[in-house]
């Protein structure tokens, strides 16, 4: 006979309220450095809350090297960026075994990926082989070097980028690997005022390469507690069928879009989608200050969830469908509690 584990006790109102005390110390240090990109910081302290990878897209030089550094810097976290280039090998990820002539011995030499923050630049420039090689390591939370284990640091997160404007030279992600990012988030270009923030900050030095956040204002303990109260989030029975529903529309596009819009949707999105849709939902619901999750914090997740798990058929393709149209059409389709 198997046993289910109780649930959970929801977060009490004094864990909520600290809660929101450090969310909002590392909002505010975040927005001290990166101007204007509030869905970019969303996306990141879910994802950092879920104990999820993020992937995101978009031209350069729109803050995301700066976004990671910045988060890695205001909960006092160890942070690398790993360039990606057609040579790069997976022992430059992961780390190789060294020998050392004074001890006659083979030493470890950990690689860059053993860090709380780990950005992964323009990842579509690595080759599929060491692309595979940061499979282990966000799925596993672990690297294998040389047949022995070596358990990635708490917290954990990999936010990789990808420039879609350029093709030459790029690899494209393989589904397996998309499907490990919780969320792909699409990072817009800045507002006139907000890009005119950027050069009256950079002018007067409190932006640039040289300046930094004067201290932490959490630390990785911090961070753990948080990722160990969004667990907590209270989802009810009927949230939960919602979420299934959605993603099995995935699944069912024909019946529910027609024959011609849903031939669009050539596969659906895997049950990891469901579970991102479970967990990002509890990390939102703890981010705006409550212990429960409602429909609206599902189907604000919907795009960031969705856009990189359907597989577009190609006449979508060749139409320039964008997935997020195909998103909101199937949010349509599917009863809200």
């Amino acid at each position: 006979m198997t046993t289910t584990a109780p649930p959970l006790a929801p977060p009490s109102a004094e864990e909520i309220a600290r809660a929101k005390e450090i969310v909002g110390r590392i909002s505010t240090a975040f927005s001290s450095r990166v101007v204007g990109q509030e869905r970019l910081r969303t996306a990141l302290l879910i994802a950092l809350l879920s104990e999820g990878h993020v992937l995101l897209e978009s031209v350069p030089g729109l803050a995301k090297t700066l976004a990671a550094a910045t988060l890695s810097q205001t909960v006092e976290a160890k942070f690398s960026r790993i360039q990606c280039t057609p040579d790069l090998l997976p022992s430059d990820i992961i780390g190789t075994q060294v020998y050392d002539q004074r001890n006659h011995e083979f030493e470890t030499q950990l690689g860059p990926v053993h860090a709380n923050f780990v950005l992964l630049d323009e990842i579509n420039r690595s080759s599929a082989k060491t692309q595979s090689a940061m499979l282990e390591a966000m799925q596993e939370r672990q690297t294998s070097i040389a047949g022995h284990i070596h358990p990635l640091p708490r917290p954990f997160m990999v936010l990789a980028t990808q420039n879609p404007i350029e093709e030459e030279g790029t690899y494209v992600l393989p589904h397996a690997q998309m499907d490990r990012f919780l969320l792909k988030e699409i990072v817009n270009y800045p507002s006139d005022g907000e890009e005119l923030v950027v050069l009256e900050r950079i002018e007067a030095g409190t932006l640039g390469p040289d300046h930094e956040v004067t201290r932490p204002v959490a630390d990785p303990d911090d961070v753990i507690w948080l990722q160990e109260l969004a667990k907590r989030v209270y989802v009810d029975p009927a949230i939960k069928r919602y979420i299934v529903a959605l993603v099995q529309s995935t699944r069912n596009a024909s019946q529910l879009l027609g024959p011609e819009t849903g031939s669009y949707v050539e596969i659906g999105a895997s049950p990891r989608a469901s579970i991102a849709f479970l967990q990002a939902s509890r990390a939102a619901a703890l981010l705006l200050g409550r212990s429960y999750v409602t429909p609206e914090d599902v189907r604000e997740l919907r795009h960031s969830i969705l856009r990189h798990r359907l597989h577009l058929s190609f006449e979508a393709l060749a139409e320039k469908v964008q997935p997020e149209m195909l998103v909101d059409a199937l949010v349509r389709a599917v009863p809200s509690p």
